[in-house]
């Protein structure tokens, strides 16, 4: 796997350590997750970002320049050259599975049980399965079988 390395200057880490901390210090705010997730539906133009979340014109001005310049999103000019289209960098790309962890919690704990909503599926036409770590051994991990280790 290639790491990619985002843009940090100007950055106040919340926790410098803490690998959670720092991607929400980089795109923690719903806005930001928002954007990301439109662009991963195929969203490209400013207006088309605005019509999907019905953010304001400049929280979503200073969002896009901020995803631009930390490396989330790649801006470049449309072929008519009067606006800007954004497409996902490998490192905005790479938050897909963030994106499906937090719609699968939401499919899990912010519906009632028959209230609908929108459903991510595959090329089958079929809904994801749920997401679930592992350990190195193959079994089920979760907060009860895993610690935080502070490396030096």
């Amino acid at each position: 796997m290639t790491q990619t390395v985002i843009r940090a200057e100007g950055v106040a880490w919340t926790d410098p350590t803490c690998p959670v901390a720092r991607t929400l210090d980089l795109i923690g705010d719903r806005w930001s997750l928002l954007i990301v997730r439109d662009a991963m539906d195929g969203a490209r133009a400013f207006t088309d970002f605005q019509q999907r979340t019905g953010i304001a014109r400049n929280i979503l001005t200073d969002r896009l320049r901020r995803l631009v310049d930390r490396g989330i999103l790649a801006r470049q000019t449309a072929p008519s050259g009067r606006r800007q289209l954004y497409t996902l960098t490998p490192a905005g790309r790479d938050l897909f599975t963030v994106i499906v962890a937090l719609r699968q919690w939401g499919e899990r704990h912010a519906f009632a049980a028959d209230e609908n909503h929108s459903l991510l599926v595959d090329g089958h036409g079929l809904p994801l399965p749920q997401l679930q770590p592992i350990d190195s051994g193959g079994n089920l991990a979760d907060v009860d079988t895993t610690s935080v280790r502070q490396d030096r």
